[in-house]
C-alpha cells in the first residue's frame, strides 16, 4: 500500500493557484471547486495521474471521466461538436453542462478518461477559481467529484478533506459550490439508434431549459443501458444510513430531510425553492451522516427543472448497496 499523503489546503489566491497549477502539471492530484461539485482534478493526458483518480477515489474503471477546459477552443482540440452540440456550447458555457462528444484521437488524452469509448465528456465550468486554475494549467484536467466513490458529493473543501486527505496531493479552497448537483450531461455522439441528443444524467442546467436551446425534445437514457458517462451507477451519492423517499412525515426512528413547509430535522428549502434545495442536498447529508445512522426520511421533490437532478441523486442515494 502506498503510503499516505500529506494533504494541503491551498488558498484560491494567486500563490495557491500557481501551486495547483505546478501540481496537476507534475501529475498529482489537486481537488479544486467548480460552481457544481468540487472536482478531483489530474492531467487528462498523463495516464498515471488519471489512473491515480481511479485509485483516489476507489472508482470502478468502466466509469468515464469529465475532461474541464477553460474555453470552448479548448474543447474543440479534443473533441467534435456537431451542429446542435454547438448550439448548447454557445448557450450554457461555462455553466453546469457537460457534452459527450466523439473524441479527437490526436488530442493524446489518456485512453483511461473515456473508459474505452470512442467519445469524451467535456465540460467548460463557470467558477472563477477553476477558470483561473484550468487556464495556469493550460491543458485538459479530468475532474470527477472528489469524493471517495459513491459517497455524497463534495460542496465544501472540508467535505474533500474528510474523505479524501491522506489520498491526494492538495485541495484549493474556493468557498462552498453555489449550484450544488453536478452538471448536467447530453450525449451526442456516437449514436447509431438515438435520433436527438440524449439526457445521460439530469444536473444543475434543467432539461426544460436545454430543449427550449434547441427548440427540440431531449431522449432520455435507458436505465439498463450501457454506462457511458459519470453519474450513471444505480447506487451513488450514498450516505452511511438508509434511505427512504416519497416521505410526508418520520416514522419512529427515522430523521426527515424536508423541502417546503414541513417540520423536518432538515430542510432543504422551507419556502418550496429548487434552487435552494439543489445547493443545500449535499452539504445537508454529510451533516446527517455526520449526525448518526439513523434511517433518513425524504421529503416529495417535484420533479421538474433542478428537481429532476435532485430526485435523480435521492435516487441513487436511496438504492440497494
Amino acid at each position: 500500500m502506498a503510503p499516505a499523503l500529506q494533504t494541503r489546503l491551498l488558498q484560491a489566491d494567486e500563490a495557491g493557484i500557481a501551486e495547483a497549477a505546478d501540481l496537476l502539471r507534475r501529475g498529482a492530484l489537486v481537488s479544486f471547486p467548480t460552481e457544481t461539485v468540487y472536482g478531483l482534478g489530474g492531467d487528462a493526458g498523463n495516464d498515471l495521474a488519471v489512473a491515480g483518480i481511479y485509485e483516489a477515489k476507489g472508482r470502478p474503471r468502466f466509469n468515464p471521466l469529465i475532461a474541464h477546459v477553460p474555453d470552448l477552443a479548448g474543447v474543440e482540440r479534443i473533441a467534435v461538436l456537431t451542429d446542435e452540440a454547438r448550439t448548447l456550447a454557445e448557450a450554457f458555457w461555462p455553466g453546469p453542462l457537460t457534452l459527450v462528444l466523439e473524441a479527437r484521437p490526436e488530442a493524446g488524452m489518456s485512453a483511461l478518461v473515456s473508459a474505452g469509448l470512442s467519445t469524451v465528456a467535456v465540460r467548460v465550468p463557470a467558477h472563477p477559481v477553476a477558470q483561473r486554475l484550468l487556464r495556469a494549467v493550460d491543458r485538459p484536467i479530468v475532474a470527477p467529484s472528489a469524493n471517495p466513490s459513491g459517497r455524497i458529493s463534495p460542496t465544501t473543501a472540508a467535505h474533500v478533506m474528510a474523505g479524501l486527505s491522506g489520498r491526494i496531493a492538495a485541495v484549493l479552497d474556493g468557498g462552498p459550490c453555489g449550484v450544488g448537483v453536478e452538471s448536467t450531461i447530453v450525449g451526442f455522439a456516437p449514436r447509431p439508434t438515438v435520433p436527438r441528443p440524449v439526457v445521460l444524467r439530469p444536473g444543475g442546467l434543467s432539461v426544460e431549459d436545454i430543449e427550449a436551446a434547441l427548440g427540440a425534445p431531449l431522449a432520455t437514457r435507458d436505465e439498463g443501458a450501457r454506462i457511458t458517462a459519470p453519474g450513471q451507477l444505480a447506487s451513488h451519492y450514498a450516505p452511511d444510513a438508509p434511505v427512504r423517499l416519497g416521505a410526508e412525515t418520520a416514522r419512529p426512528g427515522e430523521r426527515l430531510l424536508g423541502f417546503g413547509d414541513v417540520e423536518a430535522d432538515w430542510n432543504l428549502s422551507p419556502r418550496g425553492d429548487l434552487v435552494e434545495a439543489a445547493a443545500n442536498l449535499f452539504r445537508m447529508m454529510h451533516e446527517m451522516d455526520r449526525d448518526g445512522t439513523a434511517p433518513i426520511a425524504v421529503s416529495p421533490i417535484p420533479d421538474e427543472g433542478l428537481g429532476r437532478a435532485i430526485n435523480d441523486r435521492l435516487r441513487r442515494a436511496a438504492a440497494p448497496r
